[in-house]
């Protein structure tokens, strides 16, 4: 799962990403500090792996991870080249997902864009750019199609109706993500930049949380209207607390109302916003490692997130839901009980399952 973290200048992505993978990416209060985009992977924590690591004890227990992208700050005039160019827009074509990070802090020596700090403002600037941008790649499309259908144009006209709608909806300033289903389609294989599923962030100072106040209160009201997630965090109070020990860290959080950390809160919005499940493998002793996949992915397909040779060479997987291979002690004690099922190709892997797949080379 790769992540992009999009917002205007100074509305705290990067301190944000630095809060999610400690990976140091540079952070100052003036404009485009972000040059090319940061890269940063945060491992998910799954009390279900520890559990599987503590009873199988294997020589490496690997978890299941998120890449998290830091974009430089957008711009108005950004799909056209103004602030460090519309380069960055195409970093975020590549991602599965967008958070938008909201600015809802107030704070004199990082100066904001806008002569006024306005979170409903600032979103609608970046929907605007992406769709701006958006409405150059469907009009690219829209003259390679229209050039194709000289030669044949019954193969052509159902893609050119569907360009010319989604052409018209961004020209309203609508997101690809609004449109009907086969617009929707359609977008996603440009990989449309409106049409991505998003969350919203809203960035707040540690005295506002943990509702955030009122900015992060029309966050809210954003979110709900277009049926979106929000997570109010502290991004500064979060990048100093990943440096502390975990159990401090959690006392300081109760002590502001977090019952969970920003990252594990974003990963839990984000697994919910791309509909992702976790399966288990088990390698003999030496290794326990946690799949993210999406739900409804089949056997074999997710046989290939561990090998390509095994989704190909795929003949059945023995599965187990997590909490009874725990309950059992060992998969030896699992298969003895008749709990180890087999399955076979048509098979959607479930949240939990403890997956051995059975394959030939």
């Amino acid at each position: 799962m790769e992540i992009g973290i999009v917002g205007l200048p100074n509305a705290g992505k990067s301190t944000l990403f630095n809060a999610l993978t400690r990976a140091g990416a540079a952070v100052a209060p003036y404009p485009f500090t972000t040059i090319d985009p940061n890269v940063g992977v945060a491992t998910l924590d799954d009390p279900r792996l520890t559990a599987l690591g503590e009873m199988i004890k294997p020589e490496q227990v690997v978890p299941a991870t998120v890449s998290f992208v830091d974009i430089a700050g957008l711009v108005r005039g950004a799909h056209r080249g103004e602030g460090l160019g519309n380069q960055f827009l195409g970093h975020i074509r590549n991602v599965d997902a967008v958070i938008m990070v909201l600015r809802c802090f107030e704070d004199a020596d990082v100066p904001h864009v806008a002569p006024e700090l306005d979170p409903a403002a600032d979103l609608a600037t970046l929907d605007m750019e992406l769709a701006l941008a958006d409405l150059m790649t469907v009009e690219r499309r829209l003259e390679q199609e229209r050039s194709a259908a000289k030669a044949n144009p019954k193969a052509h006209a159902e893609t050119i109706s569907l360009l010319e709608a989604l052409r018209a909806r961004l020209d309203r300033g609508e997101r690809a993500a609004t449109a009907p289903e086969a617009e929707r389609a359609l977008a996603a294989k440009l990989n449309l930049l409106s049409a991505k599923p998003r969350l919203l962030v809203a960035n707040v100072n540690e005295s506002d949380l943990p509702e955030g106040g009122p900015h992060a209160a029309k966050v809210r009201q954003l979110a709900a209207a277009e049926g979106s997630e929000v997570i109010v965090l502290s991004a500064q109070t979060e990048m100093e607390l990943a440096d502390w020990p975990p159990q401090e860290a959690a006392e300081y959080r109760q002590a502001l109302g977090l019952k969970a950390s920003g990252l594990q809160r974003l990963v839990a919005a984000g697994y919910r916003l791309l509909d992702l499940i976790t399966f288990f493998t088990v390698v003999g002793g030496r290794e326990v490692r946690a799949w993210p996949v999406r739900r409804g992915t089949l056997a074999p397909q997710a046989a290939g997130k561990v090998h390509s040779d095994m989704e190909q060479g795929f003949i059945r997987a023995e599965v187990i839901p997590v909490e009874q291979l725990l309950a059992a002690g060992s998969w030896a004690a699992a298969r003895e009980r008749g709990q180890v099922r087999i399955e076979g190709r048509v098979y959607a892997v479930q949240d939990g399952d403890v997956i051995l797949f059975r394959f030939q080379t």
